[in-house]
């Protein structure tokens, strides 16, 4: 993967910040987006001296978005191999509590905007590249609450398996990694209230937290040439959640009130 251009969507923190620091263990230069200019920037001054990174701040829904991000991955880097879609918005609920602007919002953040982005991409991507979406386990199989989230989700995996399909002959692979819960700034509020954890902890069959690394150290993996055959696939980085009937044996002896 040396010498690689990636781009990585909401790489200010996180997921996307892991995915920065994986690829860029592995020589991959990359451009970073996100709405925060100051906190890319403070990634940038950290990262500088172990990998080459640049960014590039807009807002993932404008117009001219991709052609800003696309063009400047170009800019600085000469090439473009690898898209690492990883921005969203994590607003969710019950669909008829789901209002027009709740819906458009994750619309626009979470199927719009890559949508946008890897069309352009397109144009500049040849052989060997790698498109890649962040998704989620709540694209994978039904979960209450879920409303625009889990839909948006579900569509960017008809996203990825369509693009596959139309580019695979061009060489460009295209994959949705489907993380379970990951503690960022996102979800740190309610990770430890008890509906949280009995509905994603205690369903998990690995005993251990989902880190963002493990999310960083999949993301390179697809990307690289090891993973050259694997192409229209949802992967799940999730302990078994989304394909076992686990539950923790303290939730199995719970008494009920």
């Amino acid at each position: 993967m040396q010498g690689k251009v990636a781009i990585v969507t909401g790489a200010a923190g996180g997921i996307g910040e892991a995915c920065v620091r994986r690829l860029g263990a592995r020589g991959v230069k990359v451009l970073g987006t996100g709405r925060n200019a100051e906190k890319l920037g403070a990634l940038k001054e950290a990262l500088a001296g172990a990998m080459e990174f640049d960014f590039v701040a807009a807002d993932a829904t404008a117009d001219e978005a991709p052609s800003m991000i696309v063009d400047g991955a170009v800019e600085k880097f000469g090439r473009l191999d690898i898209l690492v879609n990883n921005a969203g918005s994590f607003n969710f609920g019950p669909v008829d509590q789901t209002t027009d602007e709740m819906l458009d919002e994750v619309l626009d953040i979470s199927l719009r905007a890559p949508f946008r982005l890897c069309r352009e991409a397109l144009t500049r991507m040849g052989e060997g590249s790698s498109i890649l979406f962040i998704g989620s386990t709540w694209g994978l199989y039904g979960t209450p609450g879920g409303g625009a989230y889990s839909t948006v989700k579900a569509g960017q995996i008809g996203l990825m398996q369509t693009m596959a399909a139309e580019y695979g002959p061009r060489g460009i692979r295209s994959n949705y990694v489907a993380p379970t819960v990951v503690r960022t700034e996102m979800t740190d509020a309610f990770w430890d209230l008890d509906f949280f954890r009995r509905t994603n902890h205690e369903l998990t069959p690995l005993q251990r937290d989902c880190t963002a690394a493990d999310i960083g150290n999949m993301v390179a993996f697809l990307a690289s040439d090891e993973a050259g055959f694997v192409n229209g696939q949802t992967i799940a980085v999730d302990g078994g959640i989304s394909t076992t009937r686990y539950v923790a044996p303290e939730a199995v002896g719970a008494v009920r009130q």
